[in-house]
């Protein structure tokens, strides 16, 4: 298991863009966790504030293209979703300014659900969640800062360990993972909305890619060779004791999409 947990690129302002968005989801997962007590009124409500593709396709619930952006399956689901903003998040909103960075996090949400409503236009699995805004601001960060170091927690059994990796390569594969998920799972399959990943992505950098050539495009890359204008963060790397192994659970498909 591969799981980043920062970046050695601290910002020089303070991305409150970046942290209204995550209290925003946090909030809205609040106010309907109630739900998770009740499956039917659960999925009635992803059904309606969720981005259901058989839906748009009838002239309804375009509202749906902005609300999924804000609404989660589980805390699981929210957790990681946060956890990639608040890595990669300060830093676009560096590059982009506080309100453009609004309009291009809900522009790449927008793509990545039309993107994903493009490869199954008549589903009736809902969609929810941030991740397609989330996978735009990865993209985004890939066309800056490529060569930035991002520490990844590495666990497999009982070895752990914290390695810096160029974000080219933590990102690039992630990108590659979801074209390789959306091409073999079945379109009408519930669980990850892998093609609404890979629009994401791919609209943070197609809009990002005029912002870049402005700041010196191939240029830029050249001054500071990929990485970060700022200094680098440095983290001091401690051992931990190894956590104990918890009891597996039962794998359930989910009948939504995230």
């Amino acid at each position: 298991m591969l799981i980043p947990i920062r970046d050695h690129n601290p910002s020089s302002k303070r991305p409150y863009v970046t942290y209204a968005l995550m209290i925003t989801n946090v909030v809205v997962f609040a106010l309907y966790f109630p739900l998770f007590g009740d499956s039917h009124a659960l999925m009635r409500f992803f059904q309606q504030w969720g981005m259901l593709p058989a839906r748009l396709s009838s002239g309804e619930g375009f509202v749906t293209l902005i609300s999924h952006q804000f609404l989660h399956g589980d805390l699981l689901h929210l957790g990681a979703n946060m956890l990639f903003l608040w890595i990669f998040g300060d830093n676009m909103e560096e590059v982009w300014g506080r309100w453009k960075f609004l309009g291009f996090y809900l522009l790449c949400g927008f793509a990545a659900a039309g993107l994903q409503f493009f490869t199954e236009p008549n589903s009736t699995i809902p969609m929810v969640g941030a991740s397609g805004a989330i996978a735009g601001v990865l993209g985004g960060y890939f066309l800056f800062y490529p060569r930035a170091r991002v520490d990844i927690f590495f666990f497999l059994i009982i070895i752990f360990r914290i390695i810096p990796i160029p974000a080219w390569v933590v990102l690039g594969s992630w990108f590659v993972f979801q074209l390789l998920g959306g091409l073999s799972i079945p379109a009408d399959a519930g669980g990850v909305a892998y093609w609404a990943h890979a629009g994401g992505f791919m609209a943070g950098v197609v809009l990002s890619f005029p912002l870049w050539l402005r700041m010196g495009g191939a240029e830029y890359w050249r001054r500071c060779e990929g990485h970060p204008p700022n200094a680098e963060a440095q983290y001091r790397f401690v051992k931990t004791s190894i956590p104990a192994a918890g009891r597996k659970r039962r794998f359930r498909p989910s009948p939504w999409r995230r």
